[in-house]
């Protein structure tokens, strides 16, 4: 279960600063399924959704950017991060973590940071790593929440992202395993958990929160349906997909052949 190359880049902070299987991508645009944003989603990250496998970062940094498109969009007054896997990687594996300020987003006014976190720590290893898992950090109340499938494979990744995180905000941060993380089956599914329990903590818990409400960061009683959400993820792409070659025909003469991928993209919205 390799850790797949970082390779997206995102208004969040996700840069590709490796090699691997990000070159073979930019020189195989053949193999480019989707353009969605900023994140450019080949058939190899597709397939890992399709076919039951360990997720790719790159799926994953999809489903952030969606996310962020189409949900977190829609309420402007929230100062919600969401980091790419690339983002992550580099906070678990950078000794001088204030060297990263410049590539991150300002947290000055952010209230909640997400991290998928992987356990690949071996910055010469092009694919490396074994198990996602998902980070939480409420800025505002100073806690990390560590959210883990395959509890606590990763809990010593997670609590070293927590405390790069809590020197880049200059405040202590109480770090918590969240031991009742509802916990996969198999072990191709921890990406999936990632996404879901993110979008149903951005979206159930955060965005349709009031400020003076108390949220619970619990998951207590929550079941993932991991089977369903590898389908929601492939019909979302699907749509997208469809809408880019919509566009594509109506903005190409019908004899080119262009190689690019079906595009959504903010410079073709309006199309």
């Amino acid at each position: 279960m390799p850790l797949q190359k970082h390779q997206n880049s995102s208004s969040s902070g996700g840069f590709h600063p490796f090699g691997g299987r990000l070159s073979r991508h930019l020189h195989a645009p053949e193999d480019a399924y989707l353009s969605y944003h900023d994140v450019r989603l080949t058939r190899e990250d597709v397939d890992s959704i399709r076919h039951n496998d360990w997720l790719t970062d790159n799926a994953i940094a999809f489903w952030e950017e969606y996310l962020e498109r189409e949900k977190l969009n829609q309420y402007p007054k929230a100062n919600i991060v969401l980091l790419r896997p690339s983002m992550s990687f580099m906070l678990q594996n950078t000794r001088d973590v204030l060297s990263l300020k410049s590539a991150l987003p300002d947290f000055t006014k952010t209230t909640h940071v997400f991290l998928p976190v992987n356990d690949c720590t071996n910055v010469e290893q092009a694919e490396g790593g074994s198990h996602w898992s998902l980070l939480l950090v409420s800025v505002i109340d100073g806690v990390a929440f560590h959210y883990d499938s395959l509890s606590p494979s990763n809990r010593r990744d997670a609590s070293l992202v927590a405390h790069q995180i809590s020197a880049l905000l200059g405040k202590p941060l109480k770090f918590i395993n969240l031991e009742d993380t509802p916990q996969q089956s198999n072990g191709s599914d921890c990406g999936v958990y990632v996404c879901l329990l993110m979008q149903h903590l951005l979206i159930s818990r955060l965005l349709r929160a009031h400020a003076q409400d108390k949220i619970s960061m619990s998951m207590r009683g929550k079941e993932v349906d991991a089977s369903g959400g590898r389908k929601e993820m492939m019909r979302i792409i699907e749509a997208r997909r469809k809408e880019g070659e919509r566009r594509r025909s109506r903005s190409h003469s019908p004899y080119s052949k262009s190689k690019s991928p079906p595009r959504i993209g903010a410079e073709n919205e309006d199309q």
